[in-house]
């Protein structure tokens, strides 16, 4: 999550506090908001990933190791703040209730930042002026672009930019990836 440096305290202390309501539970349990990960081994890489945030100085604001539950793969809401774009979880996707907050100093270094990594699968925009989020949305290098929290269309073509994936799925798009192409010369 990018903002503007000088609001980083700030950022930071809302997610911790918007992401404490987030309550880790099984799916079939009431109240649920974050159920386990897929498996043992991507519980123990999202771990990694908080372990590494740590040691490499990230602020820790909310610690998703502590969550609870003694079995299961679950691994509990995790905010840092005053992430560097070098640091291991601004340059990797964790795929995990991870948020890395991140400090730009304009509009201009904002995209640089977003687009400095190998990966590109979604992003957001958020602006009080929709053509100016627009604006950046279009030069941020990922598959999909929520602006203002636009909501997932089932019926859009879904894939990522660069190493999170070639092609899409969904859409007319998703579709033209089953077909096949023959040229018959005579």
């Amino acid at each position: 999550m990018l903002v503007p440096a000088e609001r980083i305290p700030e950022a930071t202390a809302i997610a911790a506090e918007v992401a404490k309501a987030y309550t880790v539970g099984l799916p079939s349990e009431k109240g649920s908001k974050l159920g386990p990960l897929v498996s043992g081994t991507q519980q123990q890489r999202v771990l990694s990933y908080i372990e590494k945030g740590v040691a490499e100085g990230a602020e820790l604001a909310l610690d998703g190791r502590e969550h609870g539950f003694s079995t299961g793969y679950f691994v509990g809401p995790t905010v840092f703040g005053n992430v560097t774009e070098d640091m291991t979880i601004a340059q990797e996707e964790i795929f995990g209730p991870v948020l890395s907050i991140i400090g730009y100093k304009d509009e201009d270094d904002a995209v640089r930042i977003a687009n400095n990594s190998e990966y590109g699968l979604s992003g957001g925009v958020w602006s009080g002026d929709p053509a100016r989020a627009e604006a950046v949305a279009r030069r941020i290098r990922t598959g999909q672009v929520y602006i203002n929290g636009g909501a997932f269309n089932t019926d859009a073509p879904f894939g990522g930019y660069k190493q999170s994936g070639i092609g899409r799925e969904a859409g007319v798009f998703g579709l033209e990836e089953f077909l096949e192409i023959k040229t018959i010369l005579r």
